[in-house]
C-alpha cells in the first residue's frame, strides 16, 4: 500500500501526454537490418499419409505434401479474421485447432454433430472460407507403390520437398519475390524427423535441386498445439489432393474449390486448368501421361 503523503500514479498516462510518433524511415525491418528483406509471401505446409516405404496402406497408398503460400496482407486481415470467426460460431472460444482426421472421423471435439446434415452445412461453410481465401497451392503425390516399383528406394518426403521448393522458386520469381526472404512454416513431428527434415530442407536450397540454384527459404518448426491459421488449412487440403489422384474420377467437392487454387501454366487466365504437372506433381509420372 501507498503512503498517504505519497500521490497514487496513474494507471495509464493522460491522454494529453503522447508517445513520440516515429518517422516510417527510422524503422527498419530486421530482415533488412540482415542485408535481405522479408518478402511478400509465407508459406504454410503439411501432409497426408505415411512416408515410410515399409507398408503401404491400401485404403491411401500416396504421400502428400501440400504448400499454401499466402500474401501477407491478406493472410492476416482476411484469412486469420474469417477462421477466428468461424470458430467463435461453433464452438464458442478459438482454442481448438482444425484437424481433417478429427473432423472426418468426428473424434475428440468434434462430436459435436447432431445430424448427417449438421455436419454438411460446418463442412459447407469451411469449404467456403478455403474458396474465399486467396492463396497459391503448390503440392506433390507420391504414388508409393509405383515408386516402390520403378525408382531406386528414395523417401517420399525429400522427393516431394524437392519439387515443392522448386515449384515455389518458379512462382515467387513470377512475382519478382525470388531474392527476398521467405519463411515456410512446417509442423513438427519429433526430434530425428525434424533435424533429418531441416537438413534435407538445407540441402535443397544450397543448390542441390533440378534447378541448380540456391533459394533463399528459411524453415520454421511450429509446435503442434501452435493454433496457426495457416497450418490448420494446409492440413485441410492436403488429403483431398491425394484423393484426387488416386481415386480418379470420384466425387470430391473439395478438390473442385482446390483446384482453382494450384499455380498453373497460363497464369490468372488459366485458373484450375494447366496445373497437372505444374501446380500440382504426381511422381512417379502416371505413365499415360509420358512421352510416347
Amino acid at each position: 500500500m501507498a503512503a498517504a503523503h505519497e500521490p497514487e500514479l496513474p494507471l495509464f498516462e493522460p491522454a494529453t501526454v503522447r508517445p513520440p510518433v516515429l518517422k516510417p524511415a527510422t524503422l527498419q525491418p530486421m530482415g533488412a537490418e540482415a542485408g535481405q528483406a522479408f518478402g511478400k509471401y509465407i508459406v504454410y505446409v503439411d501432409e497426408s499419409g505415411d512416408h515410410g516405404m515399409q507398408t503401404i496402406d491400401p485404403q491411401f497408398p500416396v504421400f502428400v505434401l501440400a504448400f499454401c503460400v499466402f500474401h501477407k496482407g491478406h493472410y492476416s486481415e482476411k484469412v486469420v479474421p474469417a477462421l477466428e470467426k468461424f470458430k467463435f460460431k461453433h464452438f464458442g472460444h478459438d482454442q481448438i485447432v482444425l484437424h481433417e482426421s478429427e473432423i472426418r472421423k468426428e473424434k475428440g471435439r468434434f462430436r459435436i454433430f447432431p445430424t448427417r446434415e449438421h455436419k454438411n452445412r460446418f463442412l459447407d461453410e469451411l469449404t467456403s472460407i478455403i474458396e474465399e481465401a486467396n492463396f497459391i497451392l503448390i503440392s506433390c503425390v507420391i504414388d508409393k507403390q509405383r515408386l516402390r516399383e520403378e525408382e531406386k528406394p528414395s523417401n517420399p518426403y525429400h522427393i516431394a520437398l524437392r519439387f515443392c521448393l522448386e515449384t515455389l522458386h518458379q512462382f515467387l520469381q513470377e512475382k519478382g519475390e525470388e531474392e527476398k526472404r521467405t519463411h515456410i512454416v512446417v509442423e513438427q513431428r519429433g526430434d530425428k524427423e525434424d533435424k533429418d527434415l531441416e537438413l534435407e530442407f538445407r540441402r535443397i536450397c544450397a543448390g542441390q535441386n533440378n534447378l541448380e540454384k540456391q533459394f533463399p527459404f528459411e524453415i520454421l518448426f511450429s509446435d503442434k498445439k501452435a493454433m496457426s491459421s495457416g497450418l490448420q488449412l494446409a492440413d485441410l487440403v492436403a488429403r483431398p489432393i491425394g484423393l484426387s489422384v488416386f481415386r480418379g474420377g470420384q466425387g470430391n467437392r473439395a478438390f473442385e474449390v482446390l483446384k482453382k487454387k494450384f499455380f498453373c501454366d497460363g497464369g490468372r487466365s488459366n485458373v484450375g486448368a494447366g496445373y497437372q504437372q505444374w501446380g500440382l506433381k504426381v511422381f512417379p509420372i502416371p505413365k499415360s501421361e509420358r512421352p510416347r
